[in-house]
């Protein structure tokens, strides 16, 4: 006897309510015990965080039981698609750490199929031509109350819509003149039902992969349902908002299916929604087209691709995905839990080195002359495993400008005149004197250094209670920085109606900063997907446009979430 398990059981097992819904078929023997998933995007876009979430779900569940998942381009509308996404889809999921080994396929496999199956069911009396607008149908649909009005071109007998329809196809009518609808219930309680849309024309765009072939093009509603069938796709998981398509879907199946043995089954979860971010595709194009963000990829975006130039891991994204889990009630997800799964991955993983941002020169006036010391620093104290690396020290060093105040608050425990700070991994500073510019800006601090303090060696253990991070001059190499933060200024950008999404942007969500000085061992290691703990500052990866004559670093984190912090402020 199959074996059906209980939420309680489970949550003893691990399962989420999709893995327990797919376990209970694989027990039960359905579609001869077979698992295969598919991820179904559309090539009209990069991906996002929330299509991260769906991959997870698609291919993670599939290598949990031993099926296999598919990848499927939803490629019917040659209007808005291009190879380019095609391309960068494939990069996305393979970053993510699955791959869909020789099943990759596109809905445009299966036009002829899909053609064949229209004629079938006009002939069958299932399916007829429209000759009305799209405002026109839309009007005529009803409301969720009232039922919808028969078309006046429902009666049309087969041999005249399959004369029209093969017309359709061979371009003897403009783009928008006729459709072909499903002939189902306009009375339905279901408003999918309303006689759907199953074909429109499409002339002025070729198709990516078939050019010209095709003049009519499939609805999504009509092809992914048939297209899971053709594959053998077992379970079509999808997010939320097409819990009203799945009667379609299985209307549109059945068709195929006949009462056989076989017939994809759909499942629903919630989607990804993040605070400070939007989801839609069309809205992230619209910051791309109108330049707005610097492409698909900027490191502002909730893309895979931008979050990947960032310098999140694929591991982070997927322990986040974890934690929120999969549930049937949508959610706003605090994008601080993103962050926080980031951070504490390049916690386990970033090699610490120094790096100023700020630059205040320092001349260590009792420090000989022309002498250089190399001070050992750890790489990474999560993993003593990954050793250490030498560090330059000299007379004139680099401190940030933000750890020195001529006049100091309680409790600030950095630089100060006749102040003392340990310099991290070398030795105790004092401030002696402060030299200014003409116009009174501070250009200089000139301290003294206890030969006696250095850090590891004995006798060098003297109390001060601020550690300052620091480069030396003479060694240090200049790098621009870009500080990134919350491409929107508004915890949810989609609930702010009385607004354009545009005027929501963050004004600050870019700073751009030059005349970093980074220590050597930072610029030798600069190697891209390399991730570094810029001590005291946070988390910074080398960006794509970074050449070794002139570095160019990411902030992927903070090393706190100030973000919070501030807006409670």
């Amino acid at each position: 006897m199959s074996e059906i398990i209980s939420n309680d059981e489970s949550a003893e097992r691990g399962l989420n309510f999709v893995e327990q819904l797919v376990y209970n078929d694989l027990r039960e023997g359905k579609n001869g015990g077979r698992l295969n998933t598919r991820f179904p995007p559309e090539p009209n876009g990069y991906l996002h965080i929330g299509h991260a979430k769906a991959i997870c779900m698609d291919f993670g569940v599939a290598e949990k039981f031993g099926g296999t998942c598919n990848l499927r381009f939803d490629d019917t509308n040659p209007v808005k698609e291009d190879t380019e996404y095609v391309d960068a889809i494939r990069d996305d999921i393979h970053w993510l750490g699955f791959d869909w080994g020789d099943r990759e396929y596109y809905a445009s496999d299966y036009f002829p199929q899909l053609f064949d199956l229209a004629v079938r069911m006009i002939k069958e009396g299932k399916a007829y031509v429209d000759d009305q607008t799209s405002e026109q149908i839309a009007a005529q649909k009803g409301t969720p109350t009232q039922p919808g009005q028969n078309s006046p071109y429902r009666d049309r007998t087969p041999e005249e819509n399959l004369d029209l329809f093969m017309r359709m196809n061979a371009g003897e009518f403009p783009d928008g003149a006729r459709v072909l609808r499903a002939k189902i219930d306009m009375a339905s309680d279901n408003m999918h039902f309303r006689d759907p849309i199953m074909y429109r024309i499409i002339t002025k765009y070729p198709h990516h992969r078939t050019g010209t072939t095709w003049k009519v093009y499939p609805m999504y509603d009509f092809a992914h349902g048939q297209s899971d069938f053709f594959e053998g796709v077992t379970h079509s998981i999808c997010t939320l908002e097409f819990v009203p398509h799945r009667p379609l879907y299985d209307y549109f199946a059945q068709e195929l299916a006949k009462g056989g043995d076989y017939c994809p089954r759909q499942i629903e979860f919630n989607r990804l929604n993040l605070t400070y971010t939007v989801m839609s595709k069309r809205k992230l194009l619209q910051l791309v087209q109108e330049g707005l963000v610097s492409g698909w990829d900027d490191p502002r975006m909730p893309t895979i691709s931008g979050m990947r130039r960032r310098g999140y891991t694929p591991e982070s994204i997927r322990r986040f995905i974890d934690t929120i889990g999969y549930t049937k009630y949508e959610a706003l997800n605090s994008v601080s839990l993103l962050e926080h799964a980031v951070r504490n991955d390049l916690n386990a993983r970033a090699t610490r080195a120094m790096a100023v941002l700020n630059p205040l020169k320092i001349t260590i006036v009792n420090y000989p002359e022309g002498q250089v010391e190399e001070v050992e620093m750890e790489n990474n104290p999560e993993n003593p495993a990954e050793g250490t690396h030498k560090m330059p020290f000299s007379r004139e060093i680099f401190i940030e400008r933000d750890d020195f105040m001529e006049n100091p608050p309680k409790k600030f425990f950095r630089l100060a005149p006749g102040g003392e700070v340990r310099l991290k991994g070398a030795y105790i500073i004092k401030c002696e004197e402060v030299i200014k510019d003409a116009e009174g800006n501070i250009v200089e601090l000139r301290c003294s250094y206890d030969p006696d303090t250095r850090s590891g060696l004995p006798g060098s253990m003297r109390k001060v209670k601020g550690t300052l991070h620091w480069v030396s001059a003479a060694h240090a190499v200049d790098a621009e920085v870009r500080l990134y933060d919350r491409l929107f200024a508004v915890e949810n950008p989609a609930a702010e109606t009385e607004k354009d999404f545009r005027e929501l942007l963050n004004p600050d969500s870019l700073k751009v900063l030059t005349g970093v000085k980074v220590e050597p061992f930072i610029a030798e290691n600069a190697k891209q997907g390399a991730k570094f703990q810029f001590q005291r500052i946070g988390y910074f990866t080398p960006d794509l446009d970074s050449t070794p004559d002139h570095l160019i670093f990411n902030r992927t984190i903070g090393l706190k979430d100030s973000w919070e912090k501030e807006q409670k402020k």
